[in-house]
C-alpha cells in the first residue's frame, strides 16, 4: 500500500512534461523577473581568505550549529582586542 495520494489537479510530472517545459521568462515575456541579488552587507565588509586550522578547533565551533564561522571570527576579534590592550 502506498502513502501517496493522487492529485488530479496537480499530477506528478512525466518525462514528456519536463521535455516540453519552458522557462517562465519565455512564457511571460512582458513580466520583469528580477534576478536575485545579495543586498548590501549590514556589517563591515570582511575579507575572504583561506586558513588551515586544527580539526578540533573546527569541530568545536561547528558543534554550535549554523553561524560557526561568525562565532570563530568573534573569538578571534577578542584575541586581537586583548593583544592591542596589552600592547598599548
Amino acid at each position: 500500500m502506498s502513502d501517496r495520494v493522487e492529485d488530479r489537479d496537480n499530477p506528478e510530472w512525466t518525462e514528456e512534461m519536463f521535455r516540453r517545459a519552458k522557462p517562465a521568462r519565455e512564457m511571460f515575456p512582458g513580466v520583469d523577473f528580477p534576478r536575485p541579488k545579495r543586498g548590501p552587507q549590514k556589517a563591515p565588509t570582511k575579507v575572504q581568505t583561506t586558513i588551515r586550522l586544527d580539526p578540533s578547533v573546527i569541530a568545536h565551533f561547528r558543534e554550535g550549529g549554523p553561524g560557526w564561522q561568525s562565532r570563530l571570527n568573534d573569538e578571534l576579534l577578542k584575541v586581537v582586542a586583548k593583544a592591542r590592550r596589552k600592547a598599548g
